[in-house]
């Protein structure tokens, strides 16, 4: 495996296989710098060599590349870019494709694509900061409609950032102040009561199956945020496998592939979803990129199911090879 790395700037730079290289730390998160290299994707319908030009200037073949295996985040990693970006160049990857990523990353649209297929989704609304600017009473309203707590957040940006819980009316305008900070389109969606549940979604020869369900259990945190999901912060445990009964475990599995592929789902996904008090599933969102970090959901799910970290990776690969 040949680790690549993309900077701030968005330079393609070659890195070493130390990943006590980039640990989660509150106090300095991990951050690719430019070590000078820049690594050479091939071109469409020629050699498929990867080559990188080293900081002297020499350029190293480093081999054929069987697959690409995208573990990004966020704008430009899973929201289709990176993804049209390996189709034009014709290389093969693993993970999802341009529409599903596009359309899960547009929290807006993924609700749209999710109500077409009859899946039950928080009521919400969806806000543009020109809607804001040119006139707050009438978001104000439909905000108001929503009832309380709304959540606030971003409709393009990943891992819970920019995202607030609102429990009073009055904390409404400095939420979205900071949702806007990260997206001038933004969903303030109902709060919906029940256990959060979570279940990992995967592409196989065999077709698509979903992992045995995961739940956030919230102890003291007021939702799962970015510090609850990447770095083990106090308030929050991930469960898996959910203690849940033999029909509410089929039902989640169901809604979890059914949601997978309303989407056109390619890869992976995991699909996060309510469980309410009624026993109604209510879908919040899916990942195309799930955290494959020793503390995420995706990957321990799959472990409870008895599939190992390796294995999976393996089925991630071979998945992209076979497309």
């Amino acid at each position: 495996m040949i680790p690549v790395g993309i900077t701030r700037e968005g330079a393609f730079v070659l890195e070493d296989d130390d990943p006590a290289k980039f640990p989660l730390d509150a106090e300095h998160l991990p951050e690719v710098v430019d070590n000078g290299t820049r690594v050479l994707w091939p071109e469409p319908g020629g050699d498929r060599t990867l080559r990188v030009v080293q900081s002297d200037g020499s350029v190293d073949g480093l081999g054929e590349i069987d697959v690409v295996l995208p573990i990004l985040h966020g704008p430009h990693g899973e929201d289709g870019t990176i993804q049209g970006y390996f189709d034009t160049l014709e290389v093969p990857y693993a993970g999802g494709g341009v529409l599903d990523s596009a359309l899960c990353m547009d929290k807006h649209f993924m609700k749209i694509a999710l109500e077409a297929a009859g899946i039950p989704v928080a009521p919400g609304v969806t806000v543009r900061r020109k809607d804001w600017d040119r006139d707050v009473t009438e978001v104000r309203a439909r905000a108001d409609a929503l009832g309380l707590p709304v959540f606030v957040k971003p409709a393009r940006a990943g891992s819970s950032v920019g995202v607030s819980k609102v429990e009073h009316a009055d904390e409404l305008d400095a939420a979205l102040a900071v949702a806007f900070a990260e997206d001038e389109k933004v969903l303030i969606e109902a709060g919906v009561s029940g256990r959060e549940i979570e279940v990992a979604v995967l592409e196989s020869a065999d077709g698509v199956r979903a992992s045995l369900p995961g739940e956030i259990v919230l102890t003291s945190r007021g939702f799962y945020d970015f510090e609850g999901k990447y770095l083990g912060g106090d308030g929050v445990d991930v469960v898996c496998p959910a203690d849940l009964t033999e029909a509410e475990r089929t039902a989640i599995q169901d809604i979890g592939v059914r949601a997978f592929e309303a989407v056109d789902g390619r890869g992976l996904a995991r699909v996060d979803m309510f469980l309410t008090p009624s026993g109604e599933l209510v879908v919040n969102e899916l990942n195309t990129m799930p955290g494959f970090t020793p503390i995420s959901m995706f990957p321990k799910c799959w472990v409870a199911s008895g599939l190992s970290y390796g294995d999976l990776i393996t089925e991630l690969v071979e998945a992209g090879l076979r497309r």
